[in-house]
């Protein structure tokens, strides 16, 4: 007779999931903290949503915390960071999750709209990463949002989108190289269409993007996070660029 053990990969760890408020965010969160992490969440308007997550993380058992922190404002970027690690105690864990989208021929988007995406999801990314790299001890985790356009493009509307996201492709390699002395590892994960409050499975744009897939359907939050947690324990996985995309890329 044999025994399964369900022993907590990150127990005693410390995570900062930023835009952990919904969606793949907050799965993620739950995700780490059934793995035995603490988890700060950070959230730009969903304060209530993400006082929720922090409410069913510590039902699990783990401490909790929600920090405000616009991923646009490179000093709130940064300070998400030194927050996380002043209520937690410790930072090992970095999920870069927050993000925005702008959609539309080029040609219809104005410089603010090229300027702020590139500063959520370019910039923000950078100097959170950065800070957290700085307070990391060996064995640290840095994992990356990206998407599916990053590998793929279906159709025509999301090239600044796509630039946004294929930059951090070059980051997260970067990255992989500059900390893998101190044994910090540096991933991306890419999902495909993923059934959330702002890109429903049931949405007006559903039908297209789940036939852009392989296997016909939208993902869930919980299938993304489950691959971000895997990384987040993972010693031996770095530089690597890891599609969640029901086939979007095949």
């Amino acid at each position: 007779m044999t025994t399964q053990t369900t022993e907590k990969t990150l127990l005693g760890r410390a995570a900062l999931v930023t835009g952990g408020s919904r969606g793949i965010g907050a799965a993620t969160a739950l995700r780490l903290a059934r793995e035995g992490a603490d988890v700060a969440v950070t959230y730009v308007n969903g304060k209530e949503a993400a006082e929720e997550v922090v409410r069913a993380v510590e039902a699990l058992g783990r401490r909790a915390v929600a920090l405000r922190a616009d991923a646009g404002d490179p000093d709130e970027a940064a300070s998400a960071v030194s927050a996380a690690v002043r209520e937690l105690g410790r930072l090992d864990v970095l999920v870069n999750n927050a993000g925005i989208g702008a959609l539309g021929p080029m040609e219809s988007l104005s410089p603010a709209d090229v300027d702020r995406v590139l500063a959520v999801n370019v910039r923000g990314v950078f100097l959170t990463t950065r800070a957290a790299a700085a307070v990391m001890s060996r064995g640290g985790r840095i994992v990356t949002v990206g998407s599916c356009m990053a590998q793929r493009v279906t159709g025509p509307g999301g090239t600044l989108y796509a630039m946004s996201k294929a930059a951090l492709v070059g980051l997260t390699k970067a990255l992989a190289r500059e900390l893998g002395e101190r044994g910090i590892t540096a991933n991306i994960v890419h999902p495909g269409p993923t059934d959330t409050e702002l890109n429903p499975a049931d949405g007006p744009y559903a039908a297209g993007q789940a036939a852009a897939t392989a296997l016909g359907r939208f993902g869930t939050s919980e299938e993304v996070a489950e691959t971000i947690v895997h990384l987040a324990g993972a010693a031996y996985v770095t530089g690597a660029e890891v599609a969640v995309d029901g086939g979007h890329a095949a």
